[in-house]
């Protein structure tokens, strides 16, 4: 299996209302879950919660984080290059705002497929199909 190029961390956040948090980069198309690589000496929670600090303006306790496992695809803005990701989920109803590189938060409703907007491969092929499974099993649950 070929090593990934760019190892990072993102956050499922979804809401009490059944969305899941999209955002969108400056100068990017793509809309993928809030996240971004790893600084030296960070753990994978350090560097999930600084992300989410300089993204979207958002501080979570990191014990609110459920461990998801990796996953990989193709880089939504770096053409070629195969990305893996530490995925964290988290639910709440939580208020962002863009900050940063981040041009636009979206919430986005899990049972709909959102046909309106283009999604990196990581997360119209793994995060989102995750995260639907988190949901209805968290719905079974509660």
């Amino acid at each position: 299996m070929r090593p990934a190029d760019i190892k990072i961390v993102v956050a499922l956040i979804i809401n009490d209302a059944d969305e899941m948090l999209l955002v969108r980069k400056r100068g990017s198309a793509f809309f993928m879950q809030p996240g971004g690589k790893l600084d030296a000496g960070e753990s994978d929670l350090d560097a999930l919660c600084r992300e989410l600090r300089e993204e979207v303006n958002l501080t979570i306790d990191p014990s609110r984080f459920s461990s998801q496992g990796v996953y990989r695809d193709w880089a939504a803005n770096e053409p070629g290059k195969l990305v893996e990701a530490m995925a964290f989920s988290c639910f709440g109803s939580f208020k962002v705002s863009p900050a940063a590189e981040i041009e636009e938060v979206r919430w986005v409703p899990l049972e709909e497929e959102p046909a309106a907007i283009q999604r990196a491969a990581l997360s119209k092929n793994h995060l989102f199909p995750l995260a639907r499974r988190l949901l209805r099993s968290s719905a079974v649950a509660g």
